[in-house]
């Protein structure tokens, strides 16, 4: 049998094409309203007719919508905006988007908070129980060990298991540290092993790195500095009222009230991560951790995947920009506890002022300052303006001679510090895929635990040898270094802005 050969009608040039119905050219205006996934027996709207080119439609109940994306492919392809991505079906919650990020916030604002009301109660908690300050650096260095080595594998962690779980888990490791923290309180516990105990949650306490993810994953590239500079108001926040609230606390109820008061908030900030926060943040074209069926799954524990994002390009200038500026003001830091009582002589009470004080200029720089800056200035501009603060600052650091004199230059050393690490956060983030934003931001909070731990021994070294003007010519030297670096080979930049 021969078979049939099919009639082929040709069109003429002269010929028009009909129009596509207007109805299958709103299809996807239809699906985006309730019920408009395909249109059924009682629309308005009449089924097309068959025009000779086309075959004639099927019934609009099952009619098959696989070929409308030719219509439409910049939206049915997945090319969506960072804001079109985080509200896909099932992946956003019942908050919308800036909802999300103001509760993420409130979240970043409770944990800060207690943990600054540890940091009160911390000292004086460790005198009752009988530590010297050999075993109290001890203890500062278990938790700086710990959350270094935590950060990335939490980060990782975020990018696999999503926003919600990682919240939730930072805030139910705290939950574990400050109940732990106030059974040493009790007369009837050994204390000492439970204080140390308590430090061993810090490895998964890693609130601020989520939120950083989640803002970062929600905001658009232009808008991402200004945003995760918004965190710096939490910072502030934290530092002023945790402090206050834990000296208070302390004098008011005792030792164990702040630990209890903070174990109650981080308990609700669990809850409010486990049944408002989306379990995803990184849209349905980003996700792009979920193996092939069948195939290994990927370990969180993967090292070298963590270690890779390091070799991607730019990156590892820009972590190197990060890591060295951050060094001298973080050996500082270390030591101002000791510096302040030694060399400025001033009393607790009298720290505590100075301490509220740096909370204060940090929220007002990373929530106002840097966001207007941003907005006008381009990053690389941004970051050889904290460089050179950084250099201006060491300075004048080296002729400090009282407590007045190191009011005067703390503006100058808290702008360059925020603007240096929200900067650095922006463009590392810029520089990996999305799907890699937490393990990123749980390297670049590595950073500060790293100082925290070689900062006693390399700065009391310092200190004892040369004073406190050794803080300032190292701060000048690395910096002036950094500077010739950025000088030499401009940072790339993802958008143009205005020098």
């Amino acid at each position: 049998m021969t078979k049939k050969k099919k009639k082929v009608y040709p069109i003429s040039s002269a010929q028009p094409v009909p129009r596509l119905p207007e109805t299958l050219l709103h299809l996807e205006e239809d699906s985006a309203r309730p019920g408009g996934c395909c249109l059924g027996p009682s629309d308005s709207a009449p089924p097309p007719r068959s025009t000779g080119l086309l075959p004639p439609a099927p019934p609009a109940s099952c009619l098959d919508l696989s070929w409308v994306s030719l219509l439409c492919p910049s939206r049915m392809q997945g090319a969506w905006s960072p804001r079109d991505q985080v509200q896909s079906p099932g992946r956003m919650s019942a908050l919308g988007r800036s909802s999300v990020i103001l509760l993420t916030y409130v979240l970043a604002a409770i944990e800060l908070t207690c943990l600054f009301m540890q940091f009160s109660v911390l000292p004086y908690l460790s005198r009752k129980l009988g530590l010297d300050s050999i075993a109290f650096g001890y203890l500062q260095t278990t938790f700086g060990v710990l959350q270094l080595l935590g950060g990335p594998v939490f980060g990782r962690f975020a990018d696999q298991r999503g926003a919600r779980a990682a919240l939730t888990l930072s805030f139910l490791a705290a939950l574990a540290l400050y109940l732990l923290l106030a059974a040493a309180s009790s007369p009837a516990l050994p204390g000492v092993y439970l204080l140390f105990a308590s430090r061993l949650p810090g490895a998964l306490m890693h609130t601020l790195p989520a939120a950083q993810m989640v803002i970062t994953d929600l905001s658009a590239p232009e808008e991402r500095p200004a945003a995760l500079g918004r965190l710096g108001l939490c910072f502030g926040v934290g530092v002023i009222l945790g402090s206050l609230l834990g000296g208070t606390l302390v004098s008011a109820y005792g030792i164990q009230c702040p630990a209890i008061l903070a174990a109650l908030a981080t308990l609700l900030g669990a809850v409010l991560s486990f049944t408002c926060i989306p379990a995803s943040t990184k849209g349905t074209k980003t996700n792009t951790e979920t193996p092939p069926p069948g195939g290994p799954q990927a370990s969180v524990f993967d090292l070298k995947a963590i270690a890779s994002l390091l070799r991607l390009p730019d990156v590892p200038r820009i972590f190197l920009v990060k890591v060295a500026s951050n060094f001298p003001t973080g050996l500082f830091m270390v030591m101002f506890s000791i510096i302040s009582m030694e060399f400025f002589q001033l009393e607790a009470a009298q720290a505590g002022y100075l301490m509220s004080f740096f909370g204060l200029l940090q929220m007002v720089t990373q929530g106002l300052v840097i966001g207007q800056l941003s907005s006008r200035f381009s990053e690389e501009a941004l970051l050889r303006a904290s460089v050179l603060g950084f250099i201006a600052v060491g300075l004048a650091m080296a002729w400090m001679s009282s407590v007045f004199h190191f009011c005067l230059l703390v503006p100058g050393l808290v702008f360059s510090f925020c603007t240096l690490n929200v900067v650095t956060d922006s463009m590392l983030t810029k520089a990996v895929s999305t799907s890699d934003t937490g393990a990123m931001l749980g390297l670049c909070a590595s950073v500060q635990p790293l100082l925290r731990t070689l900062g006693p021994t390399v700065g009391g070294f310092l200190y004892r040898s040369f004073g406190v003007p050794i803080f300032g010519h190292v701060q000048v030297a690395i910096n002036v270094l950094v500077l010739l670096v950025l000088w030499r080979k401009p940072m790339p930049q993802k958008k143009d802005k205005v020098w």
